[in-house]
């Protein structure tokens, strides 16, 4: 009686999480409504629907020329052509110097159903633009999951780096991204002991970049995530399978997402959480 009245806990709480994971993604500036990305070259960029611009945003979305952007010195302008109509905070816009996504606000500007701001990669900028009104939005109905097992819920024991270490993560971008490891979470199926490199601070919560043996064919073949609640005083928690979802990188070429290092790339085949999304 008690373990069913666990199990149907456990299942109402996955169904739970599962619902907030479908309405972010359904959000108007959610992953969905990624529109276009747009690395900057130093100097003057126009952009607008026209084809003769630098950068050509969607052709029935947006004014034939918007602008420009102008990259210098690391950081990025904007100049809205007269008569053209771009806003900021639902003010007006002429010109307006941009914080990029790595600033505490980064500014965003908009036009008609698109959105824009400067995202910052390593030593590369780029325009990320979004469509509140994505066809991508308007046809999503769900991403398929593996049948909830909680056999897939295990026990798991932070293995501690002294000191914590700072891990170079492979990006879709081909590039490396340094990102700080507490140490790796070892755990157990079947017999058979694995770990994961686990990402974020030491005493808070945890984040895997991880593939598996069904990375490529039921699940995404750029590897999956999955969030891991902080460790407790013995520096053991649980790893969710069940949780594990996919990256943007899984439902738009517009995002930047980091890859599994080689150590997180393990043998077993993980049938639960998110599979495959078809677009």
């Amino acid at each position: 009686m008690l373990e069913s009245a666990v199990d149907h806990a456990y299942a109402a709480a996955l169904e739970e999480w599962r619902t907030q994971r479908i309405a972010e993604l359904r959000r108007p500036d959610g992953w969905l409504s990624l529109a276009g990305l747009f690395w900057l070259s130093a100097g003057r960029s126009s952009f607008g629907s026209a084809p003769d611009n630098d950068i050509i945003f969607p052709a029935d979305k947006a004014a034939p020329v918007i602008g420009d952007f102008v990259l210098e010195d690391g950081q990025v302008r904007v100049e809205i052509r007269a008569g053209v109509d771009v806003l900021h905070d639902g003010q007006p816009v002429a010109h307006l110097t941009l914080a990029d996504d790595k600033s505490k606000s980064p500014t965003i500007l908009t036009h008609r159903s698109l959105s824009w701001l400067v995202i910052r990669r390593d030593d590369q900028l780029g325009i990320r633009l979004r469509d509140s009104e994505s066809p991508a939005l308007t046809s999503f109905d769900g991403v398929p999951s593996f049948p909830v097992d909680p056999s897939w819920r295990v026990e798991a024991v932070l293995e501690r780096y002294d000191p914590p270490r700072s891990i170079p993560v492979p990006t879709i971008l081909g590039t490396l991204t340094p990102m700080p490891s507490p140490g790796a979470l070892v755990f157990t199926v079947d017999g058979e002991e694995y770990r994961l490199d686990a990402f974020g601070a030491a005493n808070g919560a945890l984040s895997l970049i991880f593939a598996d043996a069904t990375t490529g064919k039921e699940t995404y073949g750029g590897g999956r995530f999955l969030s891991v609640d902080a460790v407790d005083e013995q520096d053991r928690t649980i790893i969710d399978f069940n949780r594990a979802y996919n990256p943007p990188c899984a439902f738009t070429p517009y995002a930047t997402c980091p890859r599994p290092p080689q150590q997180n790339r393990l043998s077993l085949a993980i049938h639960a959480g998110e599979k495959s999304f078809d677009h």
